[in-house]
């Protein structure tokens, strides 16, 4: 694999969470567009991106490399099926501000454990400071005064769900595998996991197919298979904590393409928690380059 520096590690984290910021977006419009459920959107977009992958590495001399952690790859595909799903019924049972604040703000916090307990990575105060920072510019950012139901049911989806993301996290922090092989791996196996309820469900989209594969081939493109593989270039250079808080990153692109292009308006908490959440990031993105310059 490619050495990668903490500066561009850093930026292959900032782009894929900004990308998947859009992700929500495209669901939503292939909701409506193809009358699809949650789970066959999760589907499709898995089975896109690793056709988008394979694609790319035909025609585009795109190296996916060899896999050598076949075991690894099989965990990630499962976990990223669980949280997909599991954030899906988190909505579901509670509704969507609920279920990004529980999932997105749980992850940091999930990372953080497993990273001291498994790599033994330290966050230090300051980093400790940044964590709290980002989680209350997140229930600024989502929670805008909106009604929100606290479900039982709904909380154990979203932090199953944070679980499963911190999961593929610390699973693939610093892996010495191409990154595109690992998210195409994972595209593979978290699409046959999700293959029967999908069909269950209903797989095919109705009412406008063009748009409706529009959809999905974006929705397979930037979010899914170009977002994913520079997060797991990313994770090889930046600490697990760290790409986890810059994940946050997602909100704040969705509220912006809420305001832009769907109309929703931006009030002064939304902007405050944004402001709140990107400064946090800021400062954890300085700090680790601050600390790898000190070990050079």
């Amino acid at each position: 694999m490619t050495h990668v520096s903490v500066r561009r590690g850093l930026l292959y984290v900032s782009i894929a969470a900004t990308a998947w910021g859009t992700g929500g977006a495209a669901g939503a419009l292939l909701y409506r567009t193809g009358g699809l459920g949650p789970v066959s959107v999760s589907f499709w977009r898995f089975a896109a991106g690793a056709v988008i992958l394979l694609l790319a590495s035909r025609f585009l001399g795109l190296g996916l490399g060899r896999v050598r952690g076949l075991g690894r790859i099989v965990v990630t595909g499962v976990a990223m099926a669980i949280y997909q799903t599991a954030y899906f019924a988190a909505i579901a049972e509670s509704g969507l501000a609920v279920a990004t604040v529980v999932t997105t703000g749980a992850t940091p916090v999930f990372v953080a454990a497993g990273a001291r307990l498994l790599l033994g990575e330290r966050l230090g105060a300051a980093g400790m400071g940044s964590v709290a920072i980002a989680l209350t510019g997140l229930a600024m950012l989502t929670l805008d005064g909106g009604p929100a139901t606290v479900e039982a049911p709904g909380m154990g989806w979203a932090l199953l769900s944070a679980a499963g993301y911190a999961g593929v996290t610390l699973l693939n922090r610093a892996s010495a595998d191409e990154p595109y092989a690992t998210a195409m791996g994972g595209f593979v196996v978290g699409g046959l996991c999700l293959l029967p309820l999908a069909l269950a469900q209903g797989l095919l989209p109705s009412g406008d197919l063009l748009a409706s594969s529009a959809i999905i081939v974006y929705l397979g493109t930037v979010p899914t298979a170009l977002a994913y593989g520079l997060f797991f270039a990313g994770l090889a250079a930046v600490r697990a904590t760290t790409a986890s808080v810059i994940s946050l990153v997602e909100p704040v692109g969705a509220a912006v393409i809420g305001v832009l292009l769907l109309g929703e308006r931006l009030t002064l908490q939304t902007a405050c928690g944004a402001a709140l959440l990107l400064a946090a990031v800021g400062l954890l993105a300085l700090r680790e380059r601050r600390d790898s310059s000190r070990t050079r």
